[in-house]
């Protein structure tokens, strides 16, 4: 009999093999779609929202029941009641008023609010019309414009609270920024400069993989990786906003694929097209053949919105002005005694280059302004600003007139006569315009204000290009919608005194 060592080896059968799939994008686990801070805040807000449409529809209708005999008319009142708290509540889960990506980011979550609202009230007014129930009014035109007032405010209020938050460097989302060094860079010190925005920037992924001149970081911001790490990074790390900044290894068809790997994972793509700081009413997609493209008009300085800003601060400094007049006064008559005229009128250049007298109270000695020459040494203004934070030539009243903005108030005659507005850039000396480089003298494309983007940013504080970045995005973006929030910026501003000197 043969040995085993000499009878011939078989083959062994091959057992068939599981199909290999084929190699793919790594797609990061998902997480919840939302941090565990922003559903606190939104049930905070959901739950502020209830409380007071139980408390507007239950004074409401203690108020029928106050005023109205017993019978129908009461009846028909408290049905209302009922109906309008109904309505309010479908409209603001319509409008997904409570979504936690909006809330506390920019204006949307109020927007959505009065939507509901507003829907609310035309849906009660109609169905009053078509029934022919004169206990709708009262809920139309008193209770829902009741809650609606109110309602802005607990929002304001809560925003309040989480941006004093996000100052301490609390509630905020963590974010990587895609990009070459210089765009990541500046989307770092955007978002430091905008805290309330909510980001955080925790990480960078650049065309190197490193920073400038092969550091490790950008602005102080770890570098994790390069261009094709981005996914692995929010794997690993669990970044909720991917901000993708312009880079020149970065193409339309690399950020379809970091989209499509993206899906799924609750991780926000963002997307920095690159373009000056323009926004609002002037930017415009229009898709051709589906691809997306961005169309900006022209700037318009004239037509029915230059007519409504003019009313607006002819009528807002005339009420201004009488209701301030007494501190006018009390001010002119302490300037006054402490030496000296109490107006100071000084030329500045207007819209179009057009040379104005402003007026102000005096906040420093008699001739102040032949003392500049020999204080040019101590300047510590940006470009061609002359600003000292001690100048000597300011008064003791002057001083307190400067911290609180109080020595402007005289400026409401210069917009009352149309020189100026109440909102606009900051209004310059001739010697400042002399310098100015071709992009700031789009500044005097609008009127000067007392206020603006540059006041409610930090004024004095400020680099020379920050300020004339932020005077250009307001003539490039300008409205009566911003006006308005930046005069009420301007109340917090004016009261901490930041920047003033």
């Amino acid at each position: 009999m043969p040995s085993a060592a000499a009878l011939p080896s078989l083959p062994r059968p091959r057992l068939p093999q599981p199909p290999v799939a084929p190699a793919g994008p790594v797609i990061p686990a998902p997480r919840p779609p939302y941090e565990p801070w922003q559903n606190r805040y939104a049930v905070a807000v959901a739950v502020t929202d209830a409380v007071l449409l139980v408390l507007c529809v239950g004074v409401g209708i203690a108020y029928g029941v106050v005023t109205l005999e017993e019978g129908a008319a009461l009846d028909a009142h408290v049905a209302t009641g009922l109906i309008t708290a109904g309505l309010l509540l479908a409209g603001l889960v319509s409008v997904r008023a409570w979504e936690p990506r909006i809330l506390g980011a920019g204006s949307g979550e109020l927007q959505r609010l009065v939507r509901a609202v507003a829907g609310s009230a035309v849906l009660l007014a109609l169905g009053g019309l078509l029934l022919q129930v004169d206990s709708m009014r009262p809920w139309v035109f008193v209770w829902l414009p009741i809650y609606g007032g109110f309602g802005l405010v607990c929002r304001y209020a809560l925003r309040r609270w989480l941006h004093h938050q996000r100052g301490r460097g609390h509630l905020l989302l963590p974010v990587l920024v895609v990009g070459s060094h210089e765009a990541a860079a500046d989307l770092i010190r955007r978002t430091r400069r905008d805290r309330h925005f909510g980001w955080d920037v925790a990480g960078a992924c650049t065309p190197t993989g490193t920073g400038p001149y092969g550091a490790t970081h950008v602005e102080g911001v770890p570098v994790v990786g390069d261009l094709s790490s981005v996914v692995g990074a929010v794997r690993e790390t669990g970044y909720r906003v991917v901000a993708v900044a312009p880079s020149p290894g970065w193409g339309p068809r690399r950020l379809h694929e970091l989209a499509w790997q993206l899906e799924g994972t609750n991780t926000e793509l963002a997307v920095n097209p690159g373009l000056m700081e323009i926004a609002g009413p002037r930017m415009h997609i229009a898709p051709v053949d589906g691809l997306p493209l961005v169309r900006l008009t022209q700037p318009r300085f004239t037509g029915g919105r230059r007519v409504l800003k003019n009313a607006v601060d002819r009528v807002g400094a005339a009420c201004a002005l009488l209701a301030i007049s007494p501190l006018l006064l009390a001010i002119a008559l302490a300037v006054r005694f402490d030496g000296g005229p109490a107006f100071y009128l000084q030329e500045r250049v207007g819209v179009g280059g057009k040379r104005f007298r402003m007026v102000k109270f005096r906040s420093m000695r008699v001739n102040a302004d032949r003392e500049v020459a020999a204080l040019a040494a101590h300047n510590e203004g940006a470009g061609p600003l002359f600003k000292m934070r001690t100048d000597p030539r300011v008064t003791r009243i002057g001083a307190v007139l400067r911290r609180y903005s109080l020595d402007e108030l005289p400026q409401l005659f210069n917009v009352l006569t149309g020189s100026m507005s109440l909102v606009g850039p900051r209004p310059p000396l001739p010697r400042e315009v002399e310098a100015y480089a071709d992009d700031a003298r789009r500044r005097l494309l609008v009127r000067p204000g007392m206020t603006g983007l540059w006041q409610v940013s930090g004024r004095s504080e400020l680099s020379w290009e920050e300020t004339v970045r932020l005077d250009l995005r307001y003539v490039e973006n300008w409205s009566v919608t911003l006006d308005l929030a930046i005069l009420w910026k301007t109340v917090n501003a004016v009261v901490r005194g930041r920047g003033a000197y």
